[in-house]
């Protein structure tokens, strides 16, 4: 059990993740290289402090951010929050601006890696290749509890400060869960079965679970992608043809 940002998180002992060792290496060389190309929004020397002090500020960045968008989100909260001083906030980043910029940019790339490390590409099962993916949302939010919520939140996001931040990247992880689903073999769909329709509904779910769960004073990550794949189960069997059909 482990607490982050006043939320109480129950977790099974577990090896890290193929996926969060590369985020590691990603923390201390590709995510440098990135934001210094960006050095307009921070200051670079923000990568020299602990992990556990800039995970501390990226996560309260993304709750804040999360809970109540770019333009209610107060940069008071969030250094209160993270157990910083304000000054020392902006002189990691520039401006509110730069702070919100750099955590999208944080979580694009961060649950990029995440899906590509745990979605298998020779898998074309498109409800294991679901469960794959809810399983790399969990493993995110045993870091990152509010990254999630922040990703869906930048979608309707319509602040003329963070439409400047996000640029052309706003439709980031839309793109990268399209080039998932390509793998998949919807030819075991029934006929009546809109696949986009599908992705919308599961989408529509899992952002619901997770809010919804967030309200309980504990969580149990695993207990909670054990549950949502209980859902998928069942619409699979629904919304695919039965095994005779898909022999013929």
């Amino acid at each position: 059990m482990y607490d982050t940002l006043g939320l109480t998180i129950w977790v099974k002992p577990f090896c890290l993740h193929e996926g969060e060792v590369e985020a590691e290496r990603y923390g201390e060389a590709t995510r440098r290289g990135r934001f210094n190309n960006r050095g307009d929004f921070m200051n670079a020397k923000f990568f020299d402090v602990k992990k556990e002090k800039q995970d501390a500020i990226i996560n309260a960045a993304l709750k804040v951010f999360a809970e109540n968008g770019y333009k209610k989100a107060s940069t008071d909260v969030i250094v209160q929050t993270a157990g910083i001083s304000k000054g020392l906030l902006f002189h990691y980043f520039i401006s509110k601006q730069g702070l919100y910029e750099f955590v999208f940019d944080y979580s694009v790339k961060y649950m990029t890696l995440e899906l590509t490390q745990s979605v298998h590409k020779d898998e074309q099962d498109f409800f294991e290749v679901q469960m794959m993916i809810e399983q790399a949302k969990t493993r995110v939010m045993r870091n990152y509890p509010y990254m999630q919520q922040f990703l869906s939140t930048v979608r309707f996001e319509e602040h003329p400060d963070a439409l400047r931040a996000i640029g052309d990247l706003k439709d980031a992880m839309g793109n990268v869960y399209n080039g998932i689903y390509r793998q998949t073999d919807n030819t075991k769909f029934q006929d009546f079965v809109e696949v986009n329709r599908v992705i919308q509904m599961i989408s529509w779910m899992s952002e619901g679970f997770i809010r919804d769960r967030f309200h309980e004073p504990e969580q149990d990550l695993d207990a909670m992608n054990e549950e949502f794949d209980k859902y998928l189960l069942m619409l699979k069997k629904h919304l695919y043809k039965n095994q005779t059909e898909t022999a013929d």
